[in-house]
């Protein structure tokens, strides 16, 4: 039986912070196996037990070199760091962030998308009252890195950042493969795409909700059928967000500001456009 590749590298996070670019580059590179969905083993199906998690490398073919996987739940995940240092202690990590006050919106607006929260954004997105902890707490990314910092060295994490992927995609996809020990010629996948889930239509919430309960298993093997994506493109209406408002926005660049500036002198970076009004750091920009 063929014994399973370790992964050379993992694409630690940020949830919302285009990860899936990050994949989509690699997977471009003759010589890149990544199992085609999030794993999500060291956060949570860490019950599986590694057997589980090394079947997905089994059957990589002899020609491939570097080995990986994507989770981006593994970055802000309380165990995580220590498992995947247990099973991985010289894996080369990748951690991708974006502004916090986007990445927290954008999250807030999945859920939404997908009826996991309602309309009531200032709920949602305030650290006292909300039902989903992780819309805010994913994005104190300096705390988070601390973490992976006291179990790796440094050289083995690069961190990114989600705006170069939109100014300089092609020097941020070269620190990657750097990072990782990838040479040779390179090959890319339409650098500046970036899927916008946001903009997506989507059916109205009667019929979505009547589709997932009683019709669920009817529609299920028909749901990738060109007749039902006629019928849904018919039916699908542009999806209205509750806004990020100036007032919200302001409450959240004061929420994050102390780790933002923590993660500036990490970085050697200034991330103060992340805190700054839209117009302040699009004119920075």
């Amino acid at each position: 039986m063929t014994q399973p590749r370790l992964p050379d590298f993992v694409i630690i996070g940020t949830t919302k912070g285009a990860t899936t670019w990050i994949v989509d580059q690699l997977l471009a590179q003759p010589n890149v196996f990544i199992p085609t969905s999030a794993l999500h083993y060291f956060s949570r199906h860490y019950d599986q037990g590694s057997d589980w998690y090394l079947e997905h490398f089994r059957d990589v073919a002899p020609e491939i070199e570097f080995v990986g996987e994507k989770s981006a739940s593994y970055l802000p995940h309380q165990e995580a760091p220590r498992r995947l240092q247990a099973m991985l202690p010289r894996a080369r990590l990748i951690a991708q962030l974006r502004n916090p006050i986007e990445r927290a919106y954008s999250d807030y607006c999945m859920h939404f998308r997908r009826d996991q929260a309602d309309g009531d954004i200032d709920r949602y997105l305030d650290p006292d009252r909300t039902p989903i902890p992780r819309l805010l707490h994913d994005g104190l990314y300096y705390r988070h890195l601390c973490t992976y910092l006291d179990l790796f060295d440094a050289e083995q994490i690069k961190v990114t950042i989600y705006d170069d992927v939109e100014r300089t995609p092609e020097p941020l996809l070269h620190g990657i493969l750097d990072h990782i020990g990838i040479g040779g010629p390179i090959k890319t996948d339409a650098l500046r795409r970036r899927a916008k889930d946001r903009e997506a239509a989507r059916m109205p919430r009667p019929v979505r909700r009547y589709l997932a309960t009683p019709l669920k298993g009817v529609v299920a093997p028909i749901r990738h059928t060109r007749a039902f994506r006629s019928v849904r493109a018919l039916m699908a209406r542009p999806t209205r967000y509750p806004p990020l408002t100036e007032t919200l926005r302001a409450r959240l660049a004061d929420y994050y500001r102390a780790d933002v500036e923590a993660l500036s002198g990490l970085l050697s970076r200034d991330l103060g456009e992340w805190l700054a009004p839209p117009q302040c750091a699009r004119a920075a920009a």
